[in-house]
């Protein structure tokens, strides 16, 4: 039985990149709080499997709709078809992003910088635009961005992931203060090495793996379901009180000393 706190039941919550990671993670944990969770990814196939698993369970209701949220007209598609197929969307989840490009940031090929910039900051910025209007209207949402503990720190080889990901945290910020007087909260999540194929490349070597989580406190990467329940507490009745903040879901590598 769902806390009432937590509770999403007849809510409806649309979540960017849901088909597998940190994505489909927040969308089973919405739907296991009773919301009514649209999956969205660029593959239709993929989206439709994760639907049918989320629809097995008992009370489970997920919509898949695909699109590739790199254009714009896929993304105003996915706002409206979610409205006509659901309903309107009381919890915007920005998940998907992208990382076509490990280096230097002044060795950015152009063509992965433009990618980087429309996917993790130009497409958050567009999915917001579409559903806030709606949100004012009720007075009432939530939108959680996921940001990075790349955000907070320089990086030699994170690049322009890093810039993006920074910005996130200051687009966070940015609605929360216009829109707090309409009663929707802004929030974001900065996990660091979570084990998922986004971030494989940074944990597949085995010692490469050690070495990253002997230096967290809890001497562990991170999982999936741990940044879902942040999702979660921002997105329910839980988090009513908390807006324009980036909360760091790290394992404790943030506090650790530099030795």
């Amino acid at each position: 039985m769902t806390h009432s706190l937590f509770d999403l039941t007849g809510r409806t919550a649309l979540v960017t990149g849901s088909t597998r990671g940190i994505g489909k993670a927040i969308a089973m944990a919405y739907a296991e709080a009773g919301a009514n969770v649209v999956i969205s990814s660029r593959k239709a196939d993929a989206c439709d499997a994760v639907a049918d698993e989320i629809n097995a369970l008992e009370g489970g209701r997920a919509t898949p709709i695909a699109a590739n949220i790199s254009e714009d007209a896929d993304i105003d598609r996915l706002v409206s078809e979610t409205e006509k197929q659901v309903g309107a969307v009381d919890i915007l989840v920005c998940n998907a992003a992208v990382n076509p490009y490990m280096g230097p940031f002044l060795d950015t090929p152009d063509d992965a910088f433009d990618k980087t910039i429309a996917v993790n900051i130009r497409s958050n910025m567009r999915l917001c635009r579409a559903v806030v209007p709606g949100m004012q209207a009720r007075r009432d949402g939530a939108i959680v961005i996921i940001s990075s503990i790349a955000a907070f720190k320089g990086s030699r080889n994170l690049g322009i992931y890093a810039v993006t990901k920074a910005a996130d945290t200051q687009i966070v910020r940015n609605l929360a203060t216009a829109y707090g007087r309409d009663n929707i909260r802004v929030n974001g999540i900065a996990p660091a090495v979570v084990k998922t194929k986004f971030a494989s490349a940074l944990y597949e070597d085995p010692e490469r793996e050690k070495a990253i989580a002997r230096s967290y406190s809890l001497k562990r990467l991170g999982e999936p379901d741990d940044i879902a329940g942040a999702a979660l507490y921002f997105g329910s009745r839980a988090g009513a009180w908390t807006t324009g903040q980036t909360l760091i879901v790290d394992g404790g590598w943030s506090i650790e000393e530099n030795v």
